[in-house]
Order: structure tokens, then C-alpha cells, then sequence
């Protein structure tokens, strides 16, 4: 009975060793590395890139100079939080006239942590009270003028 305990007790370790493996998710749509080879500088359009490589993940939020393809793995392990380990990123520049100028290519370690600023801008006017939101247009209806149907003006 003793030794039936202890091969139970070693097998139920051993399957939530097991379990505990880590899984790895897939982001983004990195473009092949094929294809890229093939994207010439002065020689593609926006249109060439995009019937080559697809559309961007991303474009520059003021124009459409700059294209970048993103991709990431992350990593998780049971129940704890997804952790990035790899990303890459693909930064194809465009010259005015839409030729393609620049191919950058970027990981991780290029990446900048972007804290959030807690503060508020300040308006004009102030906070209403609850009773003064409740009673706030009490007496200050306009009955001299004429309305139609509905209640609406008439504009006479």
C-alpha cells in the first residue's frame, strides 16, 4: 500500500510538472524575409510594397512616410502574465514621391517604456452639485415666445 502511495503521489507531480509547460503566441505579420530581399530602394512604389509584402501593421500617424510591419512572441507560462520575448519590426521609409528610400530593421532591445502622464488639463467652469444638476433649469424656460408643434419655435 506504501509504495502504491508513493508511485501516485510521483505520478500527480511529475503530470503538474507537466502542465505547467509554457506556451508561445504569435503577433503580427512580419514579412518574409524572401520578399523583403526583393523590395529595391528608388525602384518600389507604396504600391509594389504593398502587393509584395501586404499592408502595414502600422503607418506614421501624420502621413504615409513611413510603413512598418510588427511582429512579436510572447511567452506564458500557466496562469502568470504574457512576457514579450522577441519582436520585430520592419520600417520601410518612403521619398515623396512614393519610392521607397529607407528598409530599417528593429528588435526589442529598440524599444522605449512610455509612461502615462496622471495629469488633467483644467476647464473652464465648475462642478455641478447633485441637487444643482437636478434643479439646475428650474424657472429658466423662455414662455414669451411662440412655438409650433412639438413644442418647437416657429422663428416669428
Amino acid at each position: 500500500m506504501r509504495s502504491f502511495m508513493k508511485s501516485l503521489l510521483v505520478t500527480a507531480l511529475v503530470g503538474t510538472t507537466a502542465a505547467c509547460e509554457s506556451t508561445i503566441d504569435v503577433h503580427g505579420n512580419a514579412p518574409p524575409p524572401e520578399r523583403l530581399e526583393m523590395v529595391k530602394i528608388g525602384h518600389f512604389t507604396r504600391d509594389d510594397v504593398a502587393g509584395l509584402l501586404g499592408t502595414p501593421s502600422s503607418t506614421e500617424p501624420f502621413g504615409d512616410d513611413s510603413w512598418y510591419y510588427i511582429s512579436s512572441r510572447f511567452e506564458t507560462w500557466a496562469f502568470l502574465a504574457p512576457k514579450e520575448i522577441e519582436r520585430e519590426i520592419v520600417a520601410i521609409d518612403f521619398d515623396r514621391r512614393g519610392y521607397v528610400s529607407d528598409i530599417r530593421k528593429l528588435s526589442l532591445d529598440a524599444g522605449k517604456q512610455v509612461f502615462m502622464v496622471d495629469r488633467e488639463t483644467p476647464t473652464e467652469g465648475h462642478d455641478l452639485g447633485l441637487l444643482e444638476q437636478l434643479l439646475g433649469n428650474v424657472g429658466r424656460f423662455n414662455t414669451s415666445r411662440k412655438s409650433g408643434p412639438g413644442g418647437a419655435p416657429t422663428g416669428d
